[in-house]
Formats: structure tokens, sequence, C-alpha cells
């Protein structure tokens, strides 16, 4: 699969006819809410959707051709989508941040950041079950976890061992840290966290397809410890709802 590059939304747009146009947005929220009374602070609520291929991404899609501008196409894919609680809101070219352009596809893929209120991001929870492609392409709407539990495992550095679909785990990252939510230290170790188990993996010339789904690989993060787990005689075993990465 060819590496997509960034481009410029001018130099995208000037593509032609030839090229598909894909947006995705982060919606997320100020919360003020607390967990284990008051113990953990959540400060943010930010959504992303569990899809038809059970990997984890951002709302929207490819847009028509004949949307006067990638914001009402993408505007036209949060209906449906997500449903009518998008109805409060709109997104616009001031939520754009980047774009990526794969040439073997001819696909470039853009990806905007919403601010909503509480309520606003409430109302696209609650509405959600009722879209158009509820249960179809999309199976769900789930919050991120911002916040690390005292294994230093729970929480976020959990939830990114999920299987995302094509760069919406790094977008995730850096628009939290861009946007204050994480500081840069820490964004910078989950980053290399979620990525050195498939760098060990790809260098010992392993499939994660190729392997069983309860076997924790993903959890070694040195080379000793990968080869240790090929050469045992025993298999380690972990949940049977172990993800591939």
């Amino acid at each position: 699969m060819a590496t997509p590059t960034k481009i410029e939304l001018e130099d995208a747009l000037a593509l032609g006819p030839s090229w598909r146009h894909l947006c995705h947005v982060m919606l997320y929220a100020p919360n003020p809410g607390v967990l284990f009374g008051g113990r953990i602070l959540l400060n943010y609520a930010v959504l992303m959707s569990m899809r038809f291929d059970g990997r984890l991404g951002f709302p929207g899609g490819f847009v028509d051709d004949r949307s006067p501008s990638l914001e009402e196409g993408l505007n036209k894919e949060l209906l449906k989508k997500l449903g009518e609680g998008v109805s409060t809101f709109s997104i616009l070219s001031t939520d754009y941040r980047s774009s990526l352009a794969e040439s073997k596809s001819k696909v470039v893929a853009h990806f905007y950041v919403k601010c909503l209120t509480l309520e606003q991001l409430q109302a696209v929870e609650a509405g959600a079950p009722q879209a158009k492609d509820h249960g179809l392409e999309v199976l769900g709407l789930v919050r991120v976890p911002l916040y690390t539990l005292r294994d230093g495992v729970g929480g976020l550095p959990a939830f990114l061992e999920n299987s995302f679909i094509g760069v919406a785990r790094e977008q995730l990252l850096e628009a939290l840290q861009d946007l204050g939510i994480l500081a840069p230290e820490t964004a910078s170790d989950l980053k290399e966290r979620t990525v050195q188990p498939v760098k060990l993996l790809r260098w010992h010339g392993i499939s994660l397809w190729k392997w069983p789904l309860t076997c924790d690989l993903t959890r070694c993060t040195s080379s000793r410890e990968l080869e240790e787990v090929m050469t045992s005689s025993t298999v380690p075993f972990s949940s049977p709802t172990t993800e591939r990465n």
C-alpha cells in the first residue's frame, strides 16, 4: 500500500476530476465531568465511531462531486452517519486541519476538528442511533478516554491499542496535542508505544493477520520480548477479544 503524503488544500482541490475527496471530522467539547468522586477529571469529550469493518475512525465519508464545497459535502455525510443531532452546527472552512493524498487510489483525505458545546455533543450521541447509516456503515459512537490510570495502561493507552482505520490514530494524537488536551511529551510517548510493536513485528517478517487473534503480540515492547514469544513452546494467550492492529 502506498504511503499517503501531506498536501496543501489548494493543491488538493486542483488535482482534477479523477481524484476523490474523503472528509472526516473530530468532534469534541469541554466536559466538566469527573470519575470516581473527582479522582479523574474528564476535561473534554472526544467522539470517534466504530466502523462497519470493526475499526475505529472519525465520522465522515466521501464527498459528492456535486457538493459546492468540501465542508458542505461533509455536513451532508454527517447527517447520514450521525443523524439530526448534527443540525445544530455546521463544519466550516475554519475547522480544516490537514490533507493527505494517496496517488495509487487517487484519494485525498481531508481532516477537520470541530469544537462543540457539551449539549451539542450529547445531542449527536442521542440522535446517532436514528441516523440513516446506523447499524450499517456506522456501528456506534464512542468517547475517547483522555486519561491514564495508575497502572499506566488503562484509559487512553489501552484505547490506542484498538484497530484504527488509516491514519486515524495519528490524527487523534496530533489533534489532542495541538489543542493542548495532551502535553507534547505525553503525545510523543503514546505515539511511540503504539507504533513500536508493529515495527518489531514487521522487522521479524511477521504478519499480525496470520497470528492467532488471542495472542497479544502487540504488548511486546522490545525485540527480545518478541523473540521470546515467538520461540516459546507455549504461546501466551490473552483475552479472546484482543484486537489486531
